[in-house]
């Protein structure tokens, strides 16, 4: 079916009639620009019109459909044509119409799934219900996207696409659990303790760790090694002064403001404000916080704070012989000597001024919760200078 042909064909027959395009729009009940996409072959006129239309330019359907007059000779063999052209252009009409509708539905489901990530926090269920119902709605987009194949191929396709599509959510989730330290969405289990919440998911387990405290840290366990009783859990917030993020400050020498500024500010108590000093004569390191220390005594969260301060510092500026913290009623003070003598398993901590990092976390870290521990070696290494 010739468009175009057809198109110049109804404006010779109109203009035979001596009527305008507006004149010929108001016979047919249309705008003139209908008329105009007619006549320049963009489209054809509706099935509904195609009678009155032949009735008004005095053709026959057949005629329309062949874009010419026809002599009686020709007469069946162009309508044998015509009405084979007309069920393949209704038929391809439909087609492009179901195309169109699947495209939208499986651009609308992507919409819905873009949205849940964007809109719903990664703790809230809805985000990953919200993903997992616009996911389903673009399978069906799909689904009928390849309406003209087999009913198995299309199913094999959509079943294809929902789960590579699923995959590659757990993939972006799992890289924005990774990258941001966040819930992940896709949990299969969440379990609520009394200092932790784990979330456990198909790619990893994520622990929650002094949840809706100041001190609130993630644990991303990408290999499934840790349980309840295992995962390091200290009062601080780990993401900021564990070892894993500390290390990076170790020094040979106190002296470097640089390096010791950074080590400081990754420690306990740093988010109360401080300033700090240096000792060079007798390698000594004074920190002077801006807070009382009677503000933070609850659960022994100043005698954990600098208990870890010390090991942390001593630990990974080799030559700091002692430590001063200074509070705005009290003075702390703490010697390299008396920490080695005195902190349990410290040689295992330090070794050849290398530091193990699997013994700070287990003699340091996991101790820092353990408040008969701190009770007991508090005292013994850090004393009050007033």
């Amino acid at each position: 079916m010739d468009q175009i042909k057809i198109g110049r064909f109804i404006a010779k027959c109109r203009k035979e009639k001596n009527l305008t395009q507006v004149q010929f729009a108001e016979k047919m009940g249309v705008s003139d620009r209908s008329v105009s996409k007619w006549e320049n072959g963009r489209c054809l006129p509706d099935l509904s019109l195609f009678e009155p239309l032949c009735e008004e330019l005095d053709i026959t359907i057949n005629e329309l459909l062949s874009g010419e007059k026809i002599d009686k000779e020709h007469y069946q063999e162009k309508l044998e044509e015509n009405i084979i052209d007309t069920i393949d252009y209704t038929r391809k009409r439909v087609y492009s119409k179901d195309k169109v509708i699947s495209i939208m539905l499986l651009l609308f489901g992507l919409i819905i799934v873009f949205l849940s990530f964007s809109i719903f926090p990664t703790e809230s269920s809805w985000g990953s219900i919200y993903s997992i119902v616009g996911l389903m709605i673009s399978t069906v987009g799909v689904f009928n996207l390849f309406k003209g194949s087999t009913i198995k191929l299309r199913v094999f396709i959509s079943v294809l696409y929902y789960i590579v599509s699923l995959l590659a959510l757990f993939v972006i989730d799992y890289g924005n659990v990774v990258l941001n330290s966040v819930p992940p969405r896709f949990s299969y289990c969440i379990e609520t303790g009394d200092k932790m919440i784990v979330y456990k998911s198909l790619l990893c387990n994520v622990y929650r760790i002094n949840r809706n405290t100041k001190n609130e840290y993630y644990v991303v366990d990408s290999k499934k090694e840790y349980n309840d009783e295992t995962i390091p859990v200290i009062p601080f917030n780990r993401a900021k002064s564990g070892i894993d993020n500390i290390i990076r400050y170790k020094n040979s020498y106190v002296g470097d403001n640089s390096n010791d500024g950074n080590l400081i500010n990754s420690l306990p108590l740093s988010e109360f404000g401080y300033v700090f000093e240096i000792d060079s004569k007798n390698k000594g390191l004074i920190i002077n916080y801006h807070m009382t220390d009677w503000y933070i005594v609850e659960s022994l969260y100043l005698q954990k704070a600098l208990l870890y301060n010390s090991v942390s510092m001593f630990s990974l500026i080799e030559n700091v012989e002692y430590i001063k913290y200074n509070f705005t009623d009290n003075s702390y003070i703490v010697t390299r000597q008396n920490l080695e003598n005195n902190y349990p398993n410290y040689n295992n901590i330090v070794k050849n001024k290398q530091v193990n990092k699997e013994n700070f976390i287990e003699y340091v870290e996991c101790k820092m919760n353990d408040n008969k521990f701190i009770e007991e070696n508090f005292e013994k290494i850090i004393k009050n200078s007033n």
